[in-house]
């Protein structure tokens, strides 16, 4: 039973993380420090402490492991290959050495040196600007934590098995090794003080399906065990002692998107069609063979953005041709006659790849990433070549390089798939020899030179996240940056024009396949401005393809030329809502963030 509301009404603003609503009683999760005694050994103690920590190890990679092969069986290979990143600390030949050398030495304790030196190698990464990298430090921790518990014969793991009623987990930080015990269980949502969209927390809090609101900073000091709360995993807060008024109000609110999301069953099956016969294909992005199902759920007419680099992450070896080879062929026969567009990859930037060492770089997003790093690491490259082309003889299968600088690099990328097709065809493994192949349009050299590209490609997608931060020179990861970051800046829209101009003259098409092709007016603009093909999120694309229904495209490519003469992307926006309301006054009724 939920604690009456005798105090004020406090909204805490942090990161959304996964989307929804959820309400219900608080459980803080406490997951303080070990209190490690400083203890002094006498020499011949030495190759005791040393054996008790190496066994220390040893137990905690037999729980990790063993937790793998829950959570592999329970949510996928996927999510399990988070758990291989802690193999990496366990395995850190540096770190187990230094403990050793450092018993040696210092003559502590084994839990007392391990202690020190895991203080130590979390300073490090805490230090690190890149934030992936930082937020990495979660994994040590946890790790730490467990080799504790084994040296001090500890157990702090929570038991959620226990728990009757539905609840919301308050915490710190959420390990991966407790957010994995949350499956199947009664769990509403949960909130995190620390942790971004890249943390392992938020990875799982989307493959939980439940509202997770993460960088709340000091929640864990306003809210107490029983506090009734209240989670927007769409616009990132969370209301603490909620009055009886807001309660409603969000009650309200839950109705109604049950209601829309309901009423989106009819038009499943409806073409994304303008009420005036303008066509525009409808896809999604997608990441993992357990999104298929929604993928189909929400009327998708294919992938349009298959996103690869989640083969290579947070995983010990590279993942092999046939592996991936498999893979993409399950999707490309499940989605067929549909279309698969499956990237090459990406990483670099903010993705972290365990597999090969790479120099860190200053400027990582302007680095050694995706095509750059697959034209510098082509074995890596031509065995996901190979294997995405093998996939292409068993459906509709077209391919894409990301960020494309320009003709040259186009050229590099297919001299290096030229000579793979001809190695196949030599060794008579069969594929689609005219398989579709594109560029993403990224960075604005890309647009600039884009009537040069055209004329070497199949088709563009432009990958409005990326476009937007070259552009106009905004890290889109730094929150402080956030009100400089303007996906409906006039020089975006006016890149974005020059291409669709430019792959139509070519005779080609183009889609958009960033968070703009998801947003509800921004998505109207594209439209206005021709695009042919929106790829989202799939939980997005009913909501859109109502958006394109609604409306005529007269209208809205009127809108976009008038949109295109604006100052600031906070003018079109507001321009577009204005002039959108005015022909269908209901068209923002369930939008959170126009209505």
């Amino acid at each position: 039973m939920a604690k009456k509301n005798t105090r004020e009404e406090i909204v805490l603003k942090g990161i959304a993380a996964a989307p929804g609503i959820a309400a219900g009683q608080a459980f803080l999760m406490d997951q303080p420090d070990f209190i490690v005694p400083e203890r002094s050994i006498l020499d011949e103690e030495v190759p005791v402490e040393i054996a008790r920590f190496e066994e220390a190890v040893s137990h905690t990679k037999s729980e990790i492991l063993t937790i793998r092969d829950k959570i592999s069986k329970e949510a996928g290979t996927k999510d399990a290959q988070i758990f291989d990143a802690h193999l990496l600390v366990l395995e850190d030949c540096m770190l187990i050495d230094e403990v050793i050398k450092r018993i040696k030495t210092w003559k502590f304790s084994a839990e007392h040196t391990f202690s020190l030196v895991l203080k130590r190698y979390i300073e490090i990464f805490q230090n690190i600007q890149d934030e992936y990298i930082k937020e990495r430090s979660s994994d040590v921790s946890d790790i730490g934590r467990r080799v504790l518990k084994h040296l001090m014969g500890e157990s702090r793991v929570h038991d959620f098995d226990s728990f009757t009623d539905d609840i919301v987990i308050v915490a710190h930080d959420i390990s991966p090794s407790d957010a994995v015990s949350m499956y199947n269980k009664k769990i509403l949502g949960f909130l995190t003080d620390i942790g971004g969209q890249t943390a392992h927390t938020a990875i799982i809090a989307k493959s939980l399906g439940v509202p997770a609101v993460l960088g709340l900073k000091d929640a864990t000091l306003h809210i107490s065990n029983g506090d009734y709360i209240i989670i927007d995993g769409r616009k990132g807060f969370v209301i603490l002692h909620p009055s009886e008024e807001t309660k409603h109000l969000y009650l309200k609110e839950k109705d109604k998107l049950a209601e829309v999301e309901g009423s989106f069953s009819n038009i499943k099956d409806a073409p994304g069609e303008t009420i005036d016969g303008r066509r525009v294909s409808l896809l999604a992005n997608f990441e993992i063979h357990g999104e298929l199902p929604a993928v189909k759920r929400q009327g998708a007419e294919g992938i349009g953005l298959y996103r690869t680099e989640f083969f290579y992450m947070n995983r010990l070896d590279l993942p092999s041709e046939e592996e991936q080879y498999q893979a993409y062929r399950k999707i490309a026969e499940e989605m067929n006659p549909h279309p698969v567009i499956i990237r090459t990859l990406d990483l670099g930037g903010d993705k972290f790849l365990s597999s090969i060492q790479l120099p860190k770089e200053m400027t990582p997003f302007l680095g050694s990433r995706a095509i750059r790093l697959c034209l510098e690491e082509q074995e890596i490259f031509r065995t996901q070549l190979r294997a995405i082309l093998r996939a292409s003889s068993h459906g509709n299968v077209g391919m894409m390089y990301p960020m494309i600088a320009g003709p040259g690099e186009l050229r590099a990328a297919n001299a290096v798939l030229a000579d793979v097709k001809k190695r196949l065809r030599d060794k008579g493994v069969p594929f689609n020899e005219n398989m579709p192949v594109g560029v993403m349009i990224e960075v604005p050299g890309a647009a600039m030179t884009a009537d040069l590209l055209a004329q070497e490609v199949n088709f563009f997608s432009i990958g409005t996240n990326d476009l937007i931060q070259y552009t106009l020179a905004v890290d889109r990861a730094n929150e402080k940056m956030a009100q400089f970051y303007e996906p409906g800046h006039p020089a975006v829209l006016r890149l974005i024009r020059r291409t669709v101009n430019a792959a139509h003259d070519a005779g080609i098409k183009v889609s958009v396949c960033g968070e703009m092709a998801g947003d509800l007016t921004l998505a109207i603009v594209l439209l206005g401005l021709g695009v042919d093909s929106f790829s989202m999120s799939p939980t997005t694309i009913p909501r859109i393809k109502r958006a394109v229904r609604s409306l005529k495209f007269s209208d809205v490519e009127e809108l976009a030329r008038q949109a295109l003469k604006l100052s600031t992307g906070h003018e079109v926006v507001d321009f577009m809502v204005t002039e959108i309301k005015k022909i269908v006054p209901d068209f923002y009724m369930y939008d959170a963030q126009n209505k």
